[in-house]
């Protein structure tokens, strides 16, 4: 549960009670809508890519401390959650980390240069009580004969973490694959990084014999688009519960996926799975007036008669369309449910007939008599 202390003394009592409200109805709704987390049965994994977070490079921020709280409280009803556009200054990162509470940790790559990588970072966060860091952790790197194009790395490297929670070890790979254009040459180097990925982690899925989840920001079109297909061509699976659901803010693409190359029987998705529309919730139509008061582009909005910005469809617009998605994101969190309690599986196999007990430890050494 994240601390609420700071809506005590960082904020006025009239913010306190706008966040706190929005938080009751935030917390109800994923209630409703996402699983309640458990201690030892299931891994709840989530990916969200976190506009320009929290750089303001553009204008339209900086996030307010209640938007903190909101990211804070939406990460905290998952155990491992992948982030994307985390920016080069992690001082938002760190803040919502100190809301989330010592139990979590985070680890994020070094920031992507160039003008595509655009200083990005990427993060994992994640509840050190269910989620164990497997201390192996690194970045992508195509060898020379497998570049994009021929001639390119990642536009935003890759990054690729080993992580244990329950009976269930996972290498888990995140990204934020290169947009460019929805044709052309910038569309095909789109398709050929989905296929550079994919390739390279399913050849180590099959040497390495072990379950691999690849989740992010493909910028995928569609289910049918061939960015899609390239996703599914080496082997990865998108669950069929995910594999539908636009988790853009306009709920018309597909761009975030979550999919897996498990080892046989090791990676079992319970069929629960979704992605959460937090806007339900926050930064609705009707709270508009109290937030045209704190917009960092106040000053372009056009004002009415009162000499307040107009409820009009312009300010609705930007509001809606722009200024809301730099304070939380202009993407949907998208998430998984996954078992990982095997506990059963394990014990029935010494009542299996064809079991037999090995006549040397396989680590080789004795083990010692239980009395």
């Amino acid at each position: 549960m994240p601390y609420y202390f700071p809506l005590r003394w960082n904020f006025t009592a009239d913010e306190a009670a706008h966040t706190a409200e929005r938080l009751l109805r935030l917390r109800r709704q994923m209630r409703a809508e996402i699983p309640e987390r458990s201690v030892n049965d299931t891994l709840l994994l989530a990916t969200w890519n976190l506009r320009d977070f929290d750089s303001n490079k553009f204008g339209h921020g900086p996030r307010l401390k209640e938007s903190l709280f909101y990211i804070a409280e939406i990460i905290s009803g998952f155990d491992l959650i992948a982030l994307q556009e985390v920016n080069e200054d992690l001082t938002a990162l760190q803040k919502i980390m100190r809301i989330l509470g010592p139990q979590w940790d985070y680890i994020a790559t070094d920031q992507t240069a160039g003008v595509s990588g655009n200083n990005e970072r990427m993060a994992y966060v994640y509840d050190k009580r269910k989620v164990h860091f497997e201390k192996i952790a690194g970045e992508i790197v195509l060898p020379d004969s497998r570049l994009v194009g021929g001639n390119r790395q990642f536009a935003r490297t890759p990054f690729l973490v080993a992580f244990q929670s329950g009976w269930l070890r996972f290498m888990i790979c995140t990204v934020h694959i290169y947009y460019g254009a929805d044709s052309g040459d910038r569309l095909a180097r789109r398709i050929a990084e989905i296929e550079a990925l994919v390739e390279m982690l399913s050849r180590r899925a099959d040497d390495e014999a072990a379950n691999y989840i690849v989740l992010g920001d493909f910028n995928i079109v569609s289910p049918e688009h061939q960015t899609m297909a390239a996703l599914q061509r080496r082997g990865f699976t998108v669950a069929e519960a995910l594999s539908r659901l636009p988790s853009n803010i306009q709920q018309n693409k597909h761009y975030d996926q979550i999919a897996f190359k498990p080892r046989e029987g090791q990676l079992q998705f319970n069929g629960r799975a979704g992605v959460f529309n937090l806007y339900d919730t926050l930064f609705k139509r009707d709270d508009f007036a109290y937030y045209a008061e704190r917009m960092g582009k106040r000053a372009e909005l056009a004002v009415g008669p009162d000499g307040k910005p107009a409820f009009s469809q312009a300010n609705l617009s930007y509001y809606e369309d722009v200024w809301r998605t730099f304070q939380v994101s202009d993407h949907l969190p998208m998430w998984v449910e996954l078992n990982i309690n095997f506990a059963d599986a394990y014990l029935a196999q010494f009542l299996s007939s064809s079991f037999s007990v090995p006549a040397e430890h396989p680590l080789s050494f004795s083990m010692p008599e239980l009395e």
